[in-house]
């Protein structure tokens, strides 16, 4: 066990080169990116992803049960000793809705705390939809007059409506929100709540009409988004990732490929219909789906699909970045890396 008491973080160092840390624990995954800055954004030098399913039964419950904390501790300890052996000079460690949900979750930051060594930080839904923007919105067509963004989560799915066109690449896209909202569904909520063996397609509609209507207050507010010359879809989440890697019918997944992808609706449409059309086996045989996500991606699709009715669009850019990403690009701007060349 690490001593608690030392943190792994080692400060920012005048003339060196620094790297910066961003952990994002989710309800279903747990995910670090370790980066340095470089000229135009960062480059990535570590990385690490567990899914631990801590939100597991949150569905139901109102805890994180003491074997998805074991878990998740677990995926942690590797977190830390990733920093350390990076000798990070600053990092961003952050929680979301499944410690926001559970009344255990303050009593799971105190345990982070004491038995790994890492400050957690539960951060509210405000802040996630809006790193969410940040982590993802250099995807957005700079010609599109309006953008909605999504990020589909475990426990929550945040949206937002990204209004006007990026005139300045390196400026701050959340001054461009218009309109935002975290809804309180994700892939590991709705499957719990829905089932996830056998997924028919009465069963999907039943989880599109769920989400829709969480939904709909933020349709009505961003109704003239669909409107605006070039508007576009940009959704960041394993389901739409996965959704990008069957339609390339990838072997193995290979980011590279995936992200910054353009889908046609019809695309996306074959690609939904071809999962309804498989058994939970088939889908955990599938390398790009894998066993520990073949009961959520259906949910995750009655999530897009609910999202696709609200604000229909010819087009839909793949982003596998989010959060972390976000995180790492708002401590580099304001330590001024890019100002002043803090990097090499």
């Amino acid at each position: 066990m690490p001593d608690a008491a030392r943190s792994p973080v080692v400060g920012y160092r005048p003339g060196r080169r620094n790297a910066y840390a961003a952990l994002d624990l989710g309800t279903n995954n747990c995910r670090l990116l370790i980066a340095e800055p470089a000229s135009h954004g960062f480059r990535v030098v570590d990385a690490f992803s567990r899914i631990v399913r801590l939100g597991e039964g949150l569905g139901t419950s109102d805890r994180l049960s003491e074997a998805a904390v074991e878990r998740t501790l677990e995926a942690l300890r590797v977190c830390r000793a990733k920093m350390e052996s990076r000798g990070v000079a600053r990092a961003k460690i952050i929680a979301t809705e499944a410690c926001r949900l559970a009344v255990n979750g303050a009593d799971f930051v105190a345990r982070v705390r004491d038995e790994v060594g890492l400050d957690l930080e539960i951060v509210d839904r405000q802040t996630e939809a809006y790193l969410a923007v940040t982590g993802c919105a250099a995807l957005a067509d700079p010609y599109s007059e309006s953008v909605v963004i999504f990020d589909i989560g475990g426990g929550s799915t945040e949206i937002a409506w990204l209004d006007g066109a990026a005139t300045n690449p390196s400026a701050d896209p959340t001054l461009r929100i218009r309109a935002w909202d975290s809804l309180p569904v994700g892939v590991v909520t709705l499957a719990e709540r829905h089932g996830t063996a056998d997924v028919t397609r009465l069963t999907f509609e039943g989880m599109v009409e769920e989400v829709a209507d969480m939904l709909s207050r933020f349709a009505i507010r961003a109704a003239p988004a669909a409107n605006a010359r070039h508007f576009h879809l940009l959704g960041t989440s394993g389901t739409v990732t996965t959704l990008a890697a069957m339609h390339l019918r990838l072997a193995r997944y290979e980011r590279r490929r995936v992200d910054g992808l353009w889908m046609s609706d019809g695309e996306v449409s074959d690609a939904i219909d071809d999962l309804l059309d498989t058994r939970l086996d088939q889908r955990a045989d599938n390398p790009c789906i894998g066993r520990d996500r073949a009961d959520l991606v259906l949910a995750g699709c009655a999530i897009l699909e609910a999202i696709r009715r609200a604000f229909p669009s010819e087009r839909l850019r793949i982003a596998d970045r989010g959060l972390r990403e976000g995180l790492l690009m708002n401590m580099m701007r304001e330590d001024g890396v890019w100002r002043r060349g803090g990097y090499r």
